[in-house]
């Protein structure tokens, strides 16, 4: 009975210590995942509007361009330290098929190009090892900053500069986000200075918010398609709250058909579409179409996607106002 009695009490404390252990390696393990979490940063709030302005002067600084083309490139395509009016972090950035022809075409007092420098990166979350980089949320809350502060300083310092505003994929997804805190009334500058905003493959296109250039597009940005999901440093946003808002006339977005980016299944969490999302998988498996939008043509005459904006951005720099100068 003794031996019993003991054998059980043995087994009873084997089991007590394990269940500890148990317990300590999901605190651990919860306790990083929290951390993981934390560090890959979330998604950052729009910076706050500028405070309501003066009247506008009648004149404004002869060192004030008459229009700012704000682009921002898109992911791995632009770094924290780049030259913003000599941009080399990524000879092959896509936007600077855009704006290089813009500054071939107009003289600096005309339209000041700035190419928005920042991280541009998106970390693979379960890369073992991590792969180094920082994560999208992060990336996208510095370009986010960036952009909203360039032209908060132009306007303060020059307030009758009109501004055009582009950009591709993750930079679309940030120069949407700014349009729409524009059209919204607590952007960095004020709606009716806006000539125009340009997307091209933007994350969080939505058919409903801007017109599509280009032919037909059955899906929606990604982040869209995965509203709600949350991984470290990877939140899908939804839609934009309001659209463009007041800049709603004002937008043109570009998407490639099969682009998984800007043309995903709508609503694919949703049980009755997962079939048709899971159809169309095949169609981003190995897709390069992504990265081929100065080929791509949106038009009958074989226009591309980088000359049809380059051209679009030109019209609104020819049509701007010419404030006076002191």
């Amino acid at each position: 009975m003794g031996a019993a009695r003991k054998s059980r009490k043995s087994a009873g404390s084997r089991m007590l210590r394990l269940l500890v252990v148990v317990i300590v390696g999901l605190l651990v393990a919860l306790a990083a995942l929290v951390a993981w979490y934390l560090l890959a940063g979330r998604v950052p709030s729009p910076p706050p509007g500028p405070p309501a302005p003066p009247e506008r002067p009648s004149a404004q600084p002869a060192s004030c361009p008459d229009v700012q083309v704000v682009s921002i490139p898109g992911t791995w395509e632009s770094s924290s330290v780049d030259d913003p009016f000599n941009p080399t972090a990524n000879p092959a950035s896509l936007m600077l098929n855009v704006t290089r022809p813009l500054e071939a075409e107009f003289p600096g007092q005309r339209a000041q190009v700035y190419t928005v420098p920042y991280v541009a990166q998106f970390s693979n979350p379960v890369a073992l090892p991590p792969d180094g980089q920082i994560s999208y949320n992060k990336s996208r809350g510095e370009g986010t900053a960036k952009a909203s502060e360039v032209m908060a300083s132009m306007h303060a310092e020059c307030p009758l500069t009109s501004f055009v505003l582009m950009g591709f994929s993750q930079g679309a997804v940030i120069a949407g986000d700014l349009a729409a805190s524009i059209g919204a009334g607590n952007g960095p500058v004020p709606q009716d200075l806006v000539l125009g905003v340009g997307v091209i493959a933007d994350g969080r296109r939505d058919p409903a918010a801007a017109p599509t250039i280009g032919p037909p597009v059955a899906g929606v940005g990604a982040e869209l398609s995965l509203a709600g999901l949350k991984v470290p440093g990877i939140t899908m946003t939804g839609p934009r709250p309001g659209g463009f808002g007041a800049l709603a006339d004002r937008v043109v977005q570009i998407c490639a058909p099969t682009d998984g980016i800007c043309d995903a299944p709508p609503n694919a969490f949703k049980p009755g579409n997962m079939l048709a999302s899971l159809a169309r998988i095949g169609e981003y498996v190995n897709n390069p179409v992504h990265a081929l939008y100065n080929t791509f043509v949106v038009d009958q005459s074989g226009t591309t996607a980088t000359v049809w904006m380059t051209d679009w951005a030109a019209d609104k720099v020819r049509s701007a106002p010419t404030p006076a100068h002191d």
